[in-house]
Formats: structure tokens, sequence, C-alpha cells
């Protein structure tokens, strides 16, 4: 679970220059949506990662996407759920403590603005291919460091990542927790470093 993401991508601008980009923690948020007992959506976000990519401004490029995620920083606000996401019914996260994003492809729009990044998704013993849909949201120098912010989204089904508790609804029909989770990654990342 997890907007796992995921991931900083971002593109056209005023840089004009390929560098590497470290996403920024404390003005950024990965979060995910889930849907419960099939009327409602319980959000929560990660509170530890790690991340980066390389872009070029100039020839609107962006390459060598990931993210890494602290499994056991997940947090809905709710203590007792939080324990259990992190327990073996869902990440386990004693035994699995990262989760990650590696992006493969970057499929652009012709602004430049936007697009497609294809990778893959690693949760618990598991890896699935994951796209995340992305923005460029725009890139300013600030206090000498020259940022790009950046929106991304993407879904994926739990069950294929050995996520798959779930309980009945009684009477009713249906299951407490939804299969499918929104993912969202939103947020600023700082260039680092130039490259040639």
């Amino acid at each position: 679970m997890k907007k796992f993401v995921l991931f900083g991508l971002l593109l056209s601008g005023t840089l004009a220059q390929a560098a590497a980009y470290k996403l920024d923690n404390s003005h950024m948020e990965i979060g995910f949506s889930v849907k419960h007992l099939m009327i409602s959506n319980v959000k929560g976000h990660f509170d530890k990662f790690d991340g980066g990519f390389d872009y070029d401004s100039s020839k609107k490029t962006l390459k060598d996407v990931n993210v890494v995620i602290e499994t056991a920083s997940i947090n809905t606000g709710v203590k007792d759920r939080d324990d259990h996401l992190r327990g073996p019914d869902f990440f386990d996260a004693t035994k699995f403590p990262k989760m990650a994003f590696k992006g493969e492809s970057v499929d652009m729009a012709k602004d430049g603005k936007s697009g497609v990044v294809h990778g893959t998704l690693t949760i618990k013993d598991k890896t699935e291919k994951q796209d995340l849909n992305f923005t460029n949201n725009g890139e300013v120098d600030f206090m000498g460091t020259k940022k790009v912010a950046f929106t991304a989204t993407g879904k994926l089904d739990r069950t294929k990542f050995g996520l798959v508790w779930n309980k009945p609804i009684d009477k009713v029909g249906g299951m407490a927790v939804g299969t499918e989770i929104q993912l969202s990654f939103d947020g600023e990342a700082n260039m680092v470093s130039a490259k040639k």
C-alpha cells in the first residue's frame, strides 16, 4: 500500500542540465487509499522513505526513478489498525522491513510535463509490474537549492503481494477491505548533483 512510489518525476522547466534529485522527505507525502466495508475509504501514508531520480529539463528526460519505503512507518492515525498492518496479515514489517519501486522506462508526453513511469514494485517477497502516472508541478531555485515538484499516482491489487487478509461483511455480503489500493506521491525533490 503506499503512492508507492513512488515517484519523483517531472519535467520541463528552468534547469538546463541533467541532474540527480533526491526526494525531499520534509515536503513530500507517499499515501494510499483503500475501500472499507465497500462504502468508505481509509487513507494513510508512510512516514519514512528515501529515493530519487535523474532528470534533464532541457532534454525532458527522466530516468533511474527509485523509492524505498519502510513498511513499519505506515500511518493511518489509528494505532491498533497500524499494528495490524505491520503484522503478518499484511506487511509483516519485522520480516520485510522495506518495500521498493524501481523505474525501468518512461513514456513522456510531448510537452515534457507529464507521462508514465513503467517499473516494478516489490512488497514482501513479491515483485510485480507497476506504472505511475506523473505530472510536473513546477521547478524553482529556493535558497540555493534547485527543486522540482510533482505528483504521481497508481493503483495495485494488494493480494498479488501477499496482503490477503480480509473478513466477510455480516449479512450483507462483500468483504471488509478492498483489494485495490490507490497510490499517491505528492511533493518535492532537491537537486543533489549535476550530471554530464
